[in-house]
């Protein structure tokens, strides 16, 4: 992915007063906001947070509450977590395309 501010999908109207916090997204500087989630964060810099391990499709959330798998990202450790439901922290630093190893094969036994 590359997290171009052109490519954002969600826009800041307001609340632009909270403390920023800093971050990286696939070794890429970018800030958010004190109480962003990381699924607000990596979307006012993205138009998704992933790919879909099954075809490649672009992932942006689905349900907003932690119930379904749409927003699944990793950490450079290899930690998971679910983006709408996690609230970024400064120094976090997410990738979105951790999930290539991951990928289904139709007719690869797992």
């Amino acid at each position: 992915m590359n997290a171009t501010p052109s490519q954002a999908l969600l826009t800041r109207l307001a609340e632009r007063d909270r403390a920023p916090v800093d971050f990286m997204l696939d070794g890429r500087p970018l800030r958010a906001l004190e109480g962003d989630t990381v699924l607000t964060a990596v979307l006012t810099h993205a138009d998704h947070v992933r790919e879909t391990e099954f075809s490649g499709a672009p992932r942006a959330g689905f349900c907003m509450m932690g119930a379904c798998q749409d927003c699944w990202m990793r950490l450079e450790d290899g930690t998971r977590l679910r983006a709408c439901t996690t609230f970024i922290a400064a120094g976090m630093r997410l990738l979105s395309n951790a999930h290539k190893e991951d990928r289904h094969e139709p007719g690869r036994s797992a």
